[in-house]
């Protein structure tokens, strides 16, 4: 269900600013995210977290209590420019 209501409130006003949104982890009621794409360390994301992404889960997913925006860098991304600056140098 979380997915479902993702996919059609909150990824596509997402997919419009050229981001999207990657589940970390869902557990009783306590979305954790990461912002992807366009989106990815964008000033507005605390914003997006509260009008958007908490309001729309709100409304439609029973038992949400609250979205959490998880900042930090995947292991994969760390590789992928490690990987970048190595052929560089």
């Amino acid at each position: 269900m979380l997915e479902q209501v993702l996919n059609e409130y909150v990824r596509p006003v997402l997919q419009s600013h050229g981001g999207d949104m990657e589940v970390i982890s869902y557990e009783d009621g306590i979305l954790r995210f990461r912002m992807l794409g366009g989106c990815a360390g964008c000033s507005a994301a605390d914003l997006t977290t509260e009008q958007l992404i908490n309001e729309e889960l709100r409304k439609h997913l029973e038992g949400f209590k609250k979205a959490v925006l998880d900042n930090s860098v995947s292991e994969d991304l760390l590789a992928q420019a490690r990987a970048i600056l190595n052929r560089k140098s």
